[in-house]
């Protein structure tokens, strides 16, 4: 990997990074991603260079390096999380994909969320949307499937090595398998055509891309990770 050791560029989701968090995953690599989601702010900010504008140079010049790179076929990925149970000392694994979804209109009777949301979030996360066009963490969305026809799928990918494994600071651990066969891409597509999605987290990033989307009709879809409700 050209960014170097992926256990130093990963970061928790920007809302839960407090300044210590920042400082270290500051000091961790020049490629951690905490200086896109939540750059440093300085006392010398100005309209023309501060944490978006700093987030999207950063962002620019990843891809230009070849640090960032555009998977060179469409796809999903099957993405598995290994944590600690808590209050206890077991170990589960959660099992989803990774794929982007139409953002969609609550009215629309799609997309269903589970709590209430703040401007000021909003307004900083809309701020670095517009600056950097691009989403940078997955919303985690909750799905109906009782049969389990994805999670078959998951699994299948899953027997493979994984492309990416990798542990965070709390010892979650994290893999990643490519899902590129087209006739497997269109059998998750149809499974997934008439689920319902509910936010587990990410409410503030979702209302971001609608009102981002809402000024950029063209911008309509963003990255989500898709985790099935009935899975054991």
């Amino acid at each position: 990997m050209k960014a170097g050791d992926p256990s130093k560029l990963l970061t928790q989701p920007y809302d839960k990074i407090n300044p210590a968090m920042q400082a270290k995953y500051l000091a961790a690599s020049p490629y951690n991603l905490v200086r896109v989601i939540l750059g440093e702010r300085r006392a010398e900010d100005n309209p023309s260079d501060n944490a978006y504008t700093r987030a999207a140079q950063h962002l620019d010049d990843w891809i230009r390096d070849g640090i960032l790179a555009q998977d060179p076929q469409p796809g999903f990925y099957a993405y598995f999380q290994e944590f600690a149970v808590p209050d206890t000392s077991e170990r589960a694994t959660r099992m989803g994909f990774i794929g982007i979804g139409k953002v969609e209109d609550y009215s629309a009777g799609v997309v269903y969320r589970h709590e209430q949301t703040l401007s000021g979030p909003k307004k900083d996360r809309l701020e670095l949307l517009r600056h950097t066009r691009g989403h940078f963490g997955q919303i985690f969305m909750l799905y109906p499937d009782r049969e389990g026809g994805v999670d078959q799928i998951l699994a299948n990918a899953a027997a493979g090595q994984p492309v990416l494994d990798v542990l965070d600071e709390y010892q979650a651990r994290h893999r990643l398998w490519p899902i590129t066969d087209i006739a497997t891409i269109q059998r998750m597509q149809a499974l997934m055509s008439d689920k319902k999605l509910l936010i587990a987290d990410g409410h503030h990033r979702y209302e971001t891309a609608l009102a981002y989307r809402n000024e950029n009709p063209s911008a309509e879809y963003v990255m989500m990770t898709f985790v099935n409700m009935y899975s054991p």
